[in-house]
């Protein structure tokens, strides 16, 4: 529901402690350098845009739009912002809150998948879809509005289904939106199993490893064994490399060093013989 078509507003200043965040809202407030500029901005000019908000119980309001305004007034000791209250409930501020926020030049694939997924469900919750067909018509709504594909919008929320780990590796550009959808059909534990080895092998899975895995995760065959062999694989235009299992490094290593601990040590050490035999060579 566009809020423009919501008649029930009102303008107020609020002060900042009765506030609160849109509950699981999806986009990530960071502190960073925009973050400091924003502080700047309104300690100089104060808050030129007006936080979009809702009325909760004892009193309280949970902000729609403006998580970035309001953290940037925390940080600077603004005690006060201006804000537009509308009278929405939680369905109808969830579609707002997507809507207001899709429109940003930067935004993560995890902060679309959980977007999407939050649309989606407000959408279904107000019975804008009947039951037959419902998941395909919502998402076709969801995806006229952000100019993507009904199958764009459902591969965006699978990405729901990784683990923490993995969807911060997507969302770094570590592993691409297609592997990473075949993926999200993995469980949990083999998350975690898949996890484990992308970081001890130092790779992550091509689009037909993905698959492959997909498929034994399927038929209840995937084991990390099997997770191994598949990464181990060669990829297409992929260079050469050597790689160890972990286990049979960490005889050499204190048993509190970590993959990444080992890995620097190693070469370090590399390091060290290479300047030895240059040396050797140099008397010679």
């Amino acid at each position: 529901m566009p809020l423009s078509n919501t008649k029930e507003v009102q303008a107020m200043q609020l002060p900042i402690q009765k506030l609160r965040p849109f509950e699981n809202h999806p986009f990530q407030v960071k502190d960073d350098d925009e973050m400091n500029q924003l502080v700047w901005s309104v300690l100089t000019q104060g808050v030129l845009t007006p936080l979009v908000v809702r009325s909760l119980e004892n009193d309280e309001y949970e902000v729609i739009s403006g998580h970035r305004r309001l953290r940037a007034c925390q940080k600077a000791g603004i005690e006060t912002v201006p804000a537009l209250i509308y009278a929405l409930d939680r369905d109808a501020a969830a579609i707002a809150l997507v809507d207001s926020n899709l429109h940003r030049e930067k935004i993560l694939p995890s902060e679309k998948a959980f977007a999407y997924k939050m649309k989606m469900d407000a959408l279904s919750h107000q019975g804008t879809s009947c039951q037959l067909g419902t998941k395909l018509r919502t998402d076709e709504t969801i995806g006229e509005s952000v100019g993507e594909s009904a199958r764009q919008v459902q591969r965006y929320i699978r990405l729901t289904e990784l683990i923490p780990q993995i969807l911060s590796m997507v969302d770094a550009g570590k592993i691409a939106l297609t592997p990473a959808v075949e993926l999200s059909y993995l469980t949990g534990q083999e998350q975690q199993d898949l996890l484990e080895t992308m970081e001890s092998e130092d790779c992550t899975p091509s689009l037909s490893q993905a698959i492959q895995m997909k498929k034994l995760s399927q038929s209840g065959e995937l084991t990390m064994d099997k997770i191994f062999d598949i990464l181990r694989e060669p990829k297409a235009n992929q260079q050469e490399k050597i790689s160890f299992r972990v286990d049979d490094l960490r005889k050499y290593f204190p048993k509190t060093y970590s993959v990444a601990r080992i890995q620097e040590r190693i070469l370090k050490l590399l390091e060290a013989d290479c300047r030895k035999r240059q040396l050797s060579r140099g008397e010679r």
